[in-house]
């Protein structure tokens, strides 16, 4: 065992129950693995605080030996942000899992960082109410790593991002100090918002241990249909259509792209609501409040938009059980390409105006990169989000080309997903060198040691 992590364990004797410090054969390998499934480092030891007050002993113990650690919640990331580097210790929040009664009057809750993100759902559903972010992975991702990659998924388009949904946070400082705000005011314009800073910073500036989540009502109605269109450009004008005519009653909009969608359904065997021979496929639903009349404003625009050409054929769902069975359809897009090797997930935002000037650009590079590799597209068209996906044997030509037309079109190489490890030497594609100077200057005055999440989104030395 290192010296320094000899020292940890000294300085972490009587402070921490035992669970809280696993060595040696007590390291269970899947703290060395993520999504990604790219190489990753056994860690010598794995810490498992149970609440805020031990997270800021162990924070404050690594800083004075100088221990980096990489912080983990749910390892459902695709960026290698939780992945461990060789000498990193692993600090762990799946134990802190508590949440607070709702609070109505606000419409608010208090989560702490290791609930998942479907316990969190389903306890403001059981108070009449809905959290409104929903990602495939949500019975395992959990809040602290959905705030730490500013998540988004399939309510963007309405409700916002993860920033959108959080009042406040609190989070210990590499030197082991708490900053809090975790009042739930919804207006609150003392100086900085601090809580921002942690928000999509993948853990290199401070570990969120608990945070205030902003709640909606439950929606009384929800549809979804499932469209055939003729083409891209008519996805765009289905989606401004339906924006004009349904406003906020608009909750969704995804989109899936061809070969993914027919070989989806031959792989696992599904049974596809309309005849599989379109070019692009648009999952859109709505929530609301009138029983009386939202669904029924939704049927007519649809069959307004089939009357126009913009749509060529479409099922909507009649039955909460037709609504959650057309939704899987999404999720089975990552069930099925988690299934194919080997595989290149890029996790792509794009200006709306420019989405098919990219995605010419784009299938055009890839082909010179790796003139037998295959793309699978999906994602979240309704905020240009695309999950390009390649099953290629030369994932970092494709990655190159594919992201340098990002750029080209003004675009980001990451949506949702963050930098981690895995983007970071594309980094500069998306942020001036100004841009990544002033975030070292802060990752410098809040982490001077560099202890935390070492080495992600981007490196301390130029």
């Amino acid at each position: 065992m290192a010296q320094q992590i000899e020292q940890l364990i000294l300085a972490l004797q009587g402070k921490l129950d035992s669970a809280a410090i696993l060595v040696g054969d007590a390291v269970d390998p899947r703290y060395s693995d993520d999504l990604s499934h790219e190489v990753s480092h056994r860690p010598e030891i794995v810490l498992r605080p149970r609440n805020t007050g031990e997270v800021a002993e162990i924070l404050k113990a690594c800083n004075a030996v100088g221990q980096k650690l990489v912080t983990q919640g749910g390892r459902t990331g695709l960026a290698g942000a939780a992945r461990v580097q060789a000498g990193e210790a692993v600090l762990t929040l799946e134990r802190m899992t508590a949440l607070s009664p709702v609070e109505p009057a606000t419409a608010t809750v208090i989560a702490e960082a290791g609930v998942p993100l479907q316990i969190v759902q389903e306890h403001a559903d059981a108070a009449g109410f809905m959290f409104a972010v929903d990602i495939g992975a949500r019975g395992t991702a959990t809040i602290g790593g959905n705030i730490s990659t500013n998540a988004g998924g399939i309510r963007v388009l309405r409700y916002g991002n993860f920033r959108a949904q959080v009042l406040g946070v609190e989070a210990v400082l590499a030197d082991g100090s708490v900053v809090s705000s975790l009042k739930g005011l919804a207006k609150d314009n003392s100086g900085y918002d601090l809580s921002q800073l942690f928000i999509g910073s993948e853990g290199t500036l401070g570990v969120v241990t608990r945070a205030c989540l902003r709640l909606h009502p439950r929606p009384v109605t929800q549809s979804v249909a499932f469209c055939a269109l003729p083409s891209l450009d008519a996805a765009m004008e289905l989606l401004k259509f339906l924006r004009a005519r349904l406003g906020t009653l608009l909750s969704g909009f995804e989109v899936i792209f061809d070969p993914l969608m027919s070989e989806m359904a031959g792989a696992l065997g599904l049974q596809p609501p309309v005849e599989l021979n379109a070019p692009v496929y648009v999952l859109t639903d709505i929530q609301g409040m009138s029983p009386e009349t939202d669904e029924t404003v939704f049927a007519e625009a649809l069959g307004q938009a089939i009357e126009d050409g913009l749509v060529a054929d479409a099922v909507l769902s009649q039955s909460e059980r037709e609504f959650q069975t057309l939704w899987a359809l999404r999720d089975d897009c990552n069930t099925y390409l988690f299934g194919l090797e080997p595989m290149l997930s890029l996790d792509v935002s794009l200006p709306l105006p420019r989405m098919g000037e990219f995605l010419a650009l784009a299938r055009e590079a890839q082909r010179k990169a790796d003139p037998s590799g295959r793309d699978y597209i999906f994602g979240h068209l309704g905020d240009g989000n695309l999950h390009y996906c390649v099953k290629t044997d030369a994932p970092d030509a494709v990655a190159r080309a594919v992201l340098d037309c990002v750029a080209r079109t003004g675009g980001s190489i990451s949506a949702e997903h963050g930098i981690g490890l895995d983007k970071k030497s594309y980094l500069h594609l998306s942020r001036s060198a100004v841009e990544v100077a002033a975030m070292r200057r802060v990752k410098a005055a809040l982490d001077p040691n560099n202890i935390l999440n070492p080495s992600r989104i981007f490196d301390m030395t130029a």
